[in-house]
């Protein structure tokens, strides 16, 4: 039995499908924990078992992680918590119901970062692993998916990239660093969770093929869109405004600026790309299957 959380996320519905196709084959069968089991597509209903409901809830864990085997587990962050609360308060029941139902393999969405002198002060990195910590100490087999940013970022500025031909950030324009595609975190952890043949804890680097700065992606998106795109640096500041604006959590805010400003110092930096780190996915292959369609739609 695999228990998938968060299974209509950018990670969870690639990884969901992949699943759905290699399981029963594999002799596993499927258990999905979401919110709002209409958004599952039809498929999923009838060939997986759903618990509905919050993954951040005792009651729903513990019916979920009862006979399971494996667990897919992904924590929706929270604006209106603070970063540990949002990562570690979430997980707490789950930790627990690891522990009582005998969870042998855990697979988690985790962060670069570890090892490096900013790891400490990168803000929702920081907290994404203390809680990958808090997991290996519960005893079950662990493996963290440590991923840079996504591609997808890019689908919340299609509307800018459409009007104004303009994207945002905060970092560098000539910053390179890893970017990864979520279908291909998806694969790695499917492979993950169907060959249970890990032990202990550890971390998997999850780095797309190659690193692209801002302006790399400006490049290619402009080749791909057949129309001019631009990279403006947003300030930290000017972020810092708008998110508080938004009325987020004050301390969540500072975690994402934080996260922001070790980016831009490097943090995605300290994990050499090898045959076994690297993802099969590139931007301009992204762009022509995902970004071009949200775009010129």
């Amino acid at each position: 039995m695999i228990v998938i959380t968060a299974p209509t996320g950018n990670i969870g519905r690639p990884l969901l499908d992949r699943l759905l196709e290699s399981a029963p084959e594999a002799g596993e069968e499927l258990r999905v924990i979401v919110r709002d089991p209409a958004r599952l597509a039809d498929a999923v209903r009838e060939r997986a078992e759903v618990i509905t409901g919050s993954h951040g809830d005792p009651e729903i864990v513990d019916r979920a992680f009862a006979g399971a085997d494996a667990v897919f587990w992904l924590v929706p962050p929270d604006p209106a918590r603070t970063p540990q609360d949002a990562y570690s308060g979430f997980s707490g029941p789950a930790l627990r119901a690891f522990a009582d139902h005998g969870v042998g393999h855990v697979v988690g969405v985790s962060a670069l970062g570890r090892g490096t002198p900013l790891a400490d002060r990168a803000g929702l990195v920081t907290a994404t692993l203390a809680l990958d910590d808090l997991i290996a100490e519960t005893g079950v087999a662990y493996r963290a998916l440590a991923n840079p940013s996504f591609f997808e970022n890019l689908l919340e500025e299609a509307g800018s990239i459409r009007d104004r031909g303009v994207f945002t950030d905060t970092v560098a324009a000539d910053r390179r660093a890893p970017l990864v595609a979520t279908a291909d975190i998806a694969a790695v952890a499917a492979g993950l969770l169907l060959d249970r043949s890990w032990t202990g804890a550890g971390s998997v680097p999850v780095l797309g093929p190659q690193d692209l700065s801002p302006d790399d992606l400006a490049r290619i998106m402009t080749e791909q869109l057949g129309r001019p795109v631009r990279y403006e640096r947003r300030p930290l500041d000017e972020m810092r405004t708008a998110l508080v604006g938004h009325g987020l959590d004050a301390a969540f805010v500072q975690g994402v600026v934080d996260m922001k400003r070790a980016k831009d110092q490097g943090l995605d930096a300290g994990v050499v790309r090898t045959p076994d780190t690297a993802s099969a996915t590139g931007f301009a292959q992204w762009c022509a299957r995902t970004l071009r369609p949200a775009v010129l739609s």
